[in-house]
């Protein structure tokens, strides 16, 4: 049986990808966190950003395919963070990807919209990134770190990732909304950030068909709904039946880092590669919906 491994499964996508993924193959986690959820003998504890760290790990397990889930994400705390963010973000990716080289293992990178510059959106994979913030940047700079190894890899340029999360995750921003709202908080939701945002277990299904079918490269995968924050933030309470009065639409939020303003990705490509449906925002919250009624 082919052996996966998944760096970053204690944050949302990874524990939704190695849950997933365990059903076809043996699959591992490894994290710098314990995760609840999975059992200690599939579990590693990894720092990326070690690389005789890393190196040991991938050897030791000898994987076919690596899922690189972890980064360091929080935009503005990499604004104020150069150093750390690209430890993690850039030399932990070029870490992984000269640890897949040397046992000869493929990977499969988790990026981001936010290489892009949000001047012209339905962004393709043909494209130009431009980022405008150091995550952006650093992201970026990690796609082309992976790039310059003699590995089979794929890299997944994803947008605003959300899904029911555990205790031990951070909220985002479904989930979020709910707790605000189902606590009676008004919320100030901005209407000048438009994007795609995207099912954690989506995204989890979009990369199992990247590994079944062998199909490598650059693909966006996220959702098929091209939206604003507020307008999203509206389905939110729609679905989950939440008094949407309390949502206040604002054109400008105070953020240390600039935000593209429509990042939205073609998704074209990965729709006819992968033959995956990619679920629109109001398919995604019915199915979280449907999860949180089991």
């Amino acid at each position: 049986m082919e052996r996966v491994l998944i760096i970053g499964s204690s944050g949302l996508l990874g524990l939704k990808t190695y849950k997933l993924f365990s059903k076809y193959y043996k699959t591992i986690g490894a994290d710098l966190k314990p995760i609840k959820n999975i059992d200690k003998s599939n579990y590693f504890k990894v720092d990326i950003t070690n690389k005789s760290n890393v190196l040991k790990l991938i050897e030791k397990i000898r994987p076919n395919i690596v899922i690189l889930t972890a980064a360091l994400t929080a935009v503005d705390y990499c604004e104020n963070h150069h150093d750390e963010a690209w430890k993690v973000n850039v030399e932990g990716p070029r870490n992984v990807a000269s640890a897949c080289e040397e046992v000869k293992s493929n990977l499969i990178y988790i990026s981001t919209d936010f290489v892009f510059d949000g001047k012209k959106g339905n962004y393709s994979e043909e494209d130009t990134p431009n980022p405008i913030s150091y995550y952006g940047l650093s992201k970026l700079e990690g796609e082309k770190a992976i790039e310059k190894f003699q590995i089979k890899y794929a890299i997944a340029r994803t947008s605003v990732l959300f899904g029911w999360n555990t205790k031990e995750q951070n909220n985002n921003y479904v989930t979020w909304i709910i707790n605000e709202l189902e606590n009676d908080n008004p919320i100030n939701i901005v209407t000048t950030q438009v994007n795609t945002p995207t099912l954690a277990d989506n995204l989890a299904e979009a990369l199992l068909i990247i590994v079944k079918k062998n199909q490598y490269g650059l693909f966006h995968i996220c959702g098929k709904e091209c939206l604003d924050r507020y307008k999203f933030a509206l389905k939110v309470a729609d679905t989950f039946n939440l008094n949407k009065s309390l949502i206040k639409p604002i054109e400008y939020f105070e953020q240390l880092a600039n935000r593209p303003k429509l990042s939205c990705l073609d998704t074209t490509k990965a729709s006819t590669i992968l033959n995956i449906k990619l679920l629109t925002i109001s398919e995604a919250l019915l199915l979280m919906k449907e999860q949180q009624e089991r």
